[in-house]
């Protein structure tokens, strides 16, 4: 892969800043009676995430000539949504976790039912938030729409939550890679492959560029997803933010179990090749998104 002197890091800081500010807007501060709820809702949302999709939405609306600014509320949604899908998996119920990014995990902070009650209400206001993208005018009613169905598409049972559903089933009987990779798809990759494409759809991309941005966010998803496998195998735990080893404590199925580490890392860079060939008709606009699906295979976090 041919190497590149953007500064990603500095690149992801100012994103991440300006995604931060936004987000602040978004819900009120905490008083009144639904102090405690709102209190719960911002705890999970700034308790340190890289920004990840919302990023990645407001590159793909540069990368097709959009203004990024006028597509912020849209990430903010899948923000909100990726948000409370962590604190719905976290539960007992579902993957009994106690941290999350280096903090005690929203239940474990403010209860069972509370958690339950702050992923609900991030979950609902994610759609207002993406409704109000089109405050500013500049945006058809058609694609809007069209983004509005992407994001349920990708966050429900066609996407992410069927994928959570696969994973759960699957820590009790025996699977190959397919179904693996069936899961990744769904459970990582839809979310983020849907900020892309929402991204590049209100952005006013063509078609082409659409249909582009998206096949990179499909490769990016599962690069993601490996490589997020081999760090519980691997990585330590002060960079990840969480004790290694708990795929395998849970008996998840993961691609390092099924095909070995050096297989899955195979894996992760075939995808990474395939994503970077998909922006291979963009100009530099696109290196940001270059720069970021090649920093998956060298992550620590």
């Amino acid at each position: 892969m041919q190497e590149s002197s953007f500064d990603l890091k500095v690149f992801l800081a100012e994103r991440k800043e300006q995604v931060d500010q936004a987000l602040q807007q978004c819900l009120p501060t905490p008083a009144g009676l639904e102090k405690t709820l709102l209190e719960a809702s911002r705890y999970s949302l700034f308790a340190g995430g890289k920004r990840l999709r919302p990023i990645l939405c407001l590159q793909a609306a540069e990368v097709v000539g959009g203004d990024w600014r006028a597509v912020m509320p849209a990430a903010c949604a899948l923000e909100f949504i990726h948000t409370y899908s962590l604190i719905h998996d976290d539960l007992p119920a579902m993957d009994n976790d106690d941290f999350r990014r280096g903090k005690p995990t929203n239940h474990k902070v403010f209860g069972e039912a509370v958690a339950i009650l702050a992923g609900d209400t991030l979950l609902t206001e994610a759609f207002g938030l993406i409704a109000s993208t089109r405050q500013n005018g500049s945006l058809p009613v058609d694609k809007l729409l069209e983004a509005v169905h992407l994001l349920v598409k990708s966050s429900g049972y066609r996407g992410m939550i069927g994928g959570q559903l696969i994973d759960l089933e699957c820590e009790t009987r025996e699977v190959d890679l397919v179904m693996v990779e069936y899961m990744h798809v769904h459970k990582t990759g839809a979310l983020i492959t849907a900020s892309l494409e929402i991204g590049a759809l209100l952005g006013g991309g063509s078609p082409q560029q659409v249909r582009q941005l998206t096949r990179y966010g499909q490769h990016f998803g599962l690069a993601f997803q490996i490589t997020d496998d081999l760090l519980d195998i691997e990585g330590e735990a002060e960079a990840m933010g969480k004790t290694p080893g708990s795929d395998a404590a849970k008996n998840k199925k993961t691609y390092p179990v099924l095909t070995g580490l050096v297989r899955a890392k195979q894996a992760a860079r075939e995808h990474v090749d395939e994503a970077l060939a998909a922006l291979a008709t963009f100009d530099d606009k696109a290196e940001a998104l270059r720069a970021l699906v090649r920093y998956l295979l060298v992550r620590k976090a």
